[in-house]
């Protein structure tokens, strides 16, 4: 029911735009979340937002990433720029908090 869209290699510097389709169930009541995994790490959310667009960032991304939803097609978007290479790694979207139940990720590679 979630799955992440728009990944690829970029050079540091760059900009990527992942979109994440979600259940009209899902989404609709949710505050939605982009989440980030790095090689070997945990999975942390980097971005959320509710459902009336209220959006908020961890100190890695802010100011760098922008968080965005369309009600009517289900989707959240997150516009990435000024990418580093630790942003490398694989991105989930899913509500927040999230479900234990993961869809399908991303990758985003930037090479320096």
């Amino acid at each position: 029911q979630l799955q992440a869209f728009g990944g690829g290699l970029v050079q540091a510097g760059g900009s990527l735009r992942l979109s994440c389709a979600a259940s009209r169930f899902l989404f609709r009541i949710n505050t939605m979340g982009w989440f980030h995994q790095a090689p070997g790490k945990q999975r942390d959310v980097v971005a959320t937002i509710t459902t009336g667009s209220t959006t908020n960032y961890t100190n890695s991304v802010r100011g760098r990433f922008t968080i965005s939803r369309d009600n009517a097609k289900n989707t959240v978007y997150l516009q990435m720029s000024s990418l580093k290479t630790e942003d490398t790694g694989v991105y989930y979207c899913n509500k927040w908090p999230a479900t234990p139940s993961w869809g399908k990720g991303t990758k985003v590679t930037v090479s320096s």
